[in-house]
């Protein structure tokens, strides 16, 4: 085990706003003391620090992006390099600059996605095109959608959101293992908030890559309960299974490393019973947290065109016929724009929003 190295891109913790002012707990301590509190900016280059937290193989390089990529895995090993996650296609091109600056003159030779949220692999197309030998590996369970490229089947048009179209050469099969540099790794199955997500487990070093299964505060949206599924079951399975392996360090899908492994699996326990108990209430966090994404995006707009953008996303009218259905469309999504203006995630300027 050697020093944590981490690179941060993005300071204070969007959605983990949006947690707090449900919760109503106060800012939360990672290990990465010096944190910028800001939401993430495009114009923040990151910064690489070392911790003197000895938690991380060396070979292990955590490039923390903001909430609007996913954190991106690097494997350095004698052998073989590869990354877990490619972050939001709008940062692909600084998702490569950012892998090769510690890959040097090596190339990238494995790509793995713990699910295919566009913010986990949306970088997938541009590093395929910058490094020719690459394989991608993911989980099985639309598999068949990117072979066809069926991006409404992968929802990203629902959303509002984009993904660049990409390839595979093989999939994750939960219960299998994969070699990232010098380690091998366990296959996880982790279903909730995606039904086809993995988690990935090195048990030798108790490290977990936990993807949206687990974050240091809570979880990623529990996007099949939105659509009218039920999967808040599911999540409570993946977290004991989290709880069952020896895990002592987890690497998330977003936000910093941490080790605080028991106080993050009560955390989101104590969240999936409040949503368990309120699912509208997890459907109003997660018009939230969608909204904010794309103010991550496009850091500013008018809003009416932000509205107009809202009022035109499917993905928002099937969760309001499913938990709002006496409420007119304009009403529900202005009252999430408002709340979110209140707290401050987005900042008002007379006609003008702005990411806060």
């Amino acid at each position: 085990m050697g020093s944590l190295q981490v690179v941060l891109e993005a300071g204070f913790d969007a959605f983990a706003t949006l947690a707090r002012q449900e919760q109503g707990v106060a800012r939360f301590p990672g290990l990465i003391e010096e944190r910028e509190h800001q939401f993430f900016s495009s114009q923040h280059a990151p910064r690489l620090r070392m911790s003197n937290q000895p938690l991380l193989p060396l070979q292990i390089i955590v490039i923390e992006r903001g909430w609007l990529s996913s954190n991106n895995i690097l494997h350095i090993g004698q052998q073989s390099t590869a990354l877990v996650d490619s972050g939001y296609s709008s940062h692909q091109q600084q998702t490569l600059a950012l892998v090769q600056s510690h890959l040097g003159d090596r190339s990238l030779n494995l790509l793995l996605n713990t699910h295919l949220h566009s913010d986990h692999c949306g970088g997938n197309a541009a590093l395929q095109s910058g490094h020719a030998e690459l394989k991608t590996l993911i989980p099985p369970g639309q598999a068949a959608h990117v072979a066809n490229w069926n991006e409404i089947a992968l929802g990203y048009p629902l959303l509002g959101q984009d993904c660049p179209k990409f390839s595979f050469d093989d999939v994750l099969n939960p219960g299998s293992s994969v070699q990232l540099g010098d380690l091998s790794w366990e296959v996880h199955s982790a279903a909730g908030h995606d039904p086809h997500s993995v988690v990935l487990f090195q048990p030798n070093h108790g490290v977990l890559i936990s993807a949206d299964a687990l974050w240091q505060n809570g979880f990623g949206i529990v996007f099949p309960e939105l659509e009218g599924g039920s999967a808040f079951a599911e999540v409570s399975t993946t977290l004991d299974l989290i709880d069952m392996l020896d895990v002592r360090v987890v690497i998330p899908g977003h936000g910093p490393v941490f080790s605080e492994v028991r106080q993050a699996l009560a955390t989101a326990r104590r969240r999936l019973d409040g949503f368990v108990q309120d699912p509208a209430r997890h459907a109003r966090h997660a018009i939230k947290a969608l909204m904010k994404f794309k103010l991550l995006e496009i850091q500013s707009v008018r809003k009416e065109q932000f509205l107009d953008w809202a009022a035109g996303v499917p993905y928002f009218q099937i969760v309001g016929g499913g938990f709002f259905p006496g409420s007119a469309p304009e009403y529900w999504i202005s009252d999430a724009l408002e709340d979110l203006i209140r707290t401050g995630a987005v900042r008002q300027e007379g006609l003008i929003l702005t990411n806060g």
